[in-house]
């Protein structure tokens, strides 16, 4: 084997074990959020700096997910290749990667980052955000991490509290461009947080079997996939319908957002109804996939739709 191709490998290991695409999702609605705070202009350098430190963190929490699911990954087909329960990265390298990119990802949104001035003196603090920011992402990550990660195996109300840190990169990305936890930082927190119920309800549905052999109990009620589960995913969409129509209220949007909310919101909605009505598998995932689309419509014409001040 040559060093480029063990190299590669384990590169691919390691994104595998941070769950790159979905962290990339996560730090997606981050970076929008941040765009979205009043008077923050577009400036790459800061995007790429919010992607870099989002990442970095949100690699951290899944890695120390895996690292403490190990054994219960080796139980499903669908997390039984992953690299730590496949055996291809040991615990303890697993756990210097989640360390070093969970301090690395914090570092990044508390401290900033020397620039070279026009004058040619270095700026040390030009591209920082704020220790809100970074606060909250350590939150989101211990909580990810430490609490919702076991939970899982304790009750339904994990998908309560793992509904927080899924939450928390709209507030992190808010709080980095405000500084401050105003109230559209918490909107934006709200439509996100409200998404997350029908999104992994319908996951867990999909992947009913395997979470029942791993001992994870996701649904909320013990009775598994079932009206009463679909009936409350369709009241989720329903809220998040007047939640995607908030930041016009709060003035951060114009009307056309507030109408793709709606818009977008009826689609999600009637996704969930199909499961209701017909209570399979397929209605399910057509469910999930149907929430990552709205999350990004949703997202991308509240960014779109900003109002200038």
């Amino acid at each position: 084997m040559s060093l480029s191709y063990a190299i590669a490998s384990r590169v691919k290991d390691y994104f595998m074990m941070m769950k790159f695409t979905l962290t990339f999702m996560v730090v997606f609605s981050c970076v929008v959020a941040y765009l979205l705070v009043p008077g923050v202009e577009f400036d790459l350098i800061k995007v790429l700096l919010l992607f870099a430190g989002g990442i970095l963190v949100s690699g951290s929490a899944n890695t120390i997910n895996q690292i403490l699911e190990k054994d219960t990954d080796k139980l499903m087909a669908r997390t039984a290749v992953r690299p730590i329960p496949a055996g291809r990265l040991s615990v303890s390298e697993a756990s210097i990667v989640a360390l070093v990119a969970g301090i690395a990802g914090i570092t990044i949104l508390g401290f900033g980052f020397p620039v070279a001035t026009g004058a040619g003196t270095v700026q040390v603090f030009g591209y920082g955000f704020n220790w809100l920011s970074a606060g909250l992402s350590l939150f989101s990550l211990l909580l990810y991490g430490f609490v919702y990660t076991p939970w899982k195996k304790w009750n339904s109300l994990a998908v309560l509290i793992g509904a927080i840190p899924g939450a928390l990169p709209l507030l992190i990305g808010w709080a980095a461009g405000a500084g401050t936890l105003s109230e559209g930082g918490w909107a934006l927190f709200a439509i996100q947080f409200l998404w997350q119920f029908p999104h992994f309800w319908a996951i867990a549905w999909v992947a009913h079997t395997d979470y029942t052999k791993a001992g994870f109990k996701l649904m909320p009620t013990d009775r598994g996939p079932g009206k009463m589960i679909a009936l409350q995913a369709a009241m989720y969409t329903m809220l998040l319908i007047p939640a995607g129509v908030a930041p016009y209220l709060l003035g951060m949007t114009g009307a056309v957002s507030a109408v793709v909310a709606i818009l977008i919101g009826g689609f999600y909605l009637w996704r969930a109804i199909e499961l209701y009505r017909k209570c399979d598998v397929p209605s399910a995932r057509k469910l999930m996939f149907g929430s990552y689309i709205y999350l990004a419509v949703i997202l991308l014409a509240l960014l779109f739709d900003k109002v200038k001040l």
